[in-house]
């Protein structure tokens, strides 16, 4: 490994876990999950089944949604309700969610999981990770997993799940900076914190890095909607980033980011999806989407769960080479030569010859060994 990529992956691991997603620290276990395999996945539910091991547990989500929205915004949260539904049709696992209507209700949220019989209850994001923490001391014979955090000194009965989101991200930068024809295109957050820091770096690389391979000049506008639920906010922020000339915007927001779509349908314009494949949503909007596949990292976190596999005091990171992050294979609003190609960057990346930026630290260290190659 070159001196450049050393430092380069010294910068990514002390970025991941900043303040939002865990503490830095050096004593964090990050483990990387198998290789997604569905025939393995299909065997090991069988197996869960003939042992009686689906009626044994019961796994749980602790939303703040209200009962009228539960897991419904098109993007991160329905592809965690998503991953629930394949454990209960696909292995017979029992299920249940608790909807508590606000963030500050999460503890009550997971006190109702437990009366309900789990033994496992996810938290869904990393503004669940103090409640969940709580109820974990509370009960020590139950099991937790949170997506979306990583823990400095994670209890023994609680598993935190990460994913490199700055590798989709960094995959659509490139499709992005290879089709925009005004060489401007935008990014819009929901709210700051470290994980949303994977999905701007990350797509702001793959956007310079597409730029350097067509020698072009590419600017990337960013704002925040300061929250993953406000569309009409959203909405706003990406009519004027249309308005000044961009021709492309990614949101990584939640249901907020649902404004961004209808904007990209009123102008006429591309968006970008995220977690989910949403060109259902404006099939001639939207460009492509950065898969994020919560279902998968809960799908399979539960499946160790019920087999009764060690998951527990580790953080768990999921990205291409476990196949729970990536690109739709549809691609009827840009050219094959670039999907083909955004193929090849993703072999890159799976290698360890790119490794895409996590932070603006690192981001800044990935710009700098580009501009120096010839």
């Amino acid at each position: 490994m070159s001196k450049t990529k050393v430092r380069f992956f010294a910068a990514v691991l002390c970025a991941f876990f900043l303040t939002g997603c865990g503490k830095a620290s050096d004593e964090i276990e990050l483990v990387r999950v198998w290789e997604r395999d569905d025939k393995a996945a299909d065997e090991t539910g069988g197996d869960a089944a003939a042992e009686g091991l689906s009626d044994a547990w019961k796994i749980g989500i602790v939303t703040d949604d209200t009962e009228d929205a539960a897991l419904s915004d098109d993007s991160f949260k329905q592809s965690a309700k998503d991953g629930l539904s394949n454990l209960e049709a696909a292995y017979g696992i029992q299920t249940a969610v608790a909807n508590t209507g606000s963030e500050q209700k999460f503890s009550e949220g997971f006190k109702k999981l437990i009366s309900e019989g789990c033994n496992l209850c996810w938290g869904i994001g990393y503004n669940s990770a103090d409640a969940l923490l709580e109820s974990a001391k509370t009960e020590p014979d139950k099991n937790f997993a949170i997506i979306d955090f990583g823990f400095e000194e994670a209890p023994e009965n609680v598993t935190g799940v990460m994913f490199r989101a700055q590798e989709p991200s960094f995959l659509v930068g490139y499709i992005a900076g290879s089709v925009t024809g005004s060489g401007k295109v935008g990014f819009i957050g929901g709210e700051r914190s470290a994980t949303i820091d994977q999905f701007q770096y990350g797509f702001e690389a793959g956007v310079q890095y597409a730029a350097k391979t067509y020698s072009k000049q590419t600017e990337v506008l960013v704002e925040y909607a300061d929250s993953f639920s406000d569309d009409e906010k959203a909405e706003g922020l990406a009519d004027a980033m249309y308005a000044e000339g961009c021709d492309i915007i990614y949101h990584a927001a939640g249901g907020a980011g649902l404004g961004v779509i209808r904007s990209a349908e009123k102008n006429g314009k591309f968006v970008i999806g995220v977690d989910k494949d949403q060109s259902y949503l404006a099939p001639a909007n939207v460009l492509t989407s950065a898969l994020k596949k919560v279902d998968v990292a809960i799908e399979r976190v539960s499946l160790s769960f019920v087999r009764q596999e060690p998951i527990g005091g580790k953080t768990l990171s999921f990205g291409l080479t476990e196949g729970a992050v990536g690109i739709p294979t549809e691609h009827e609003n840009f050219r094959d030569e670039v999907y083909d190609a955004t193929l090849l960057i993703e072999d890159k990346i799976k290698s360890g010859a790119i490794v895409p930026p996590d932070s603006k630290e690192a981001y800044d260290i990935f710009l700098d060994d580009l501009n120096q190659e010839q």
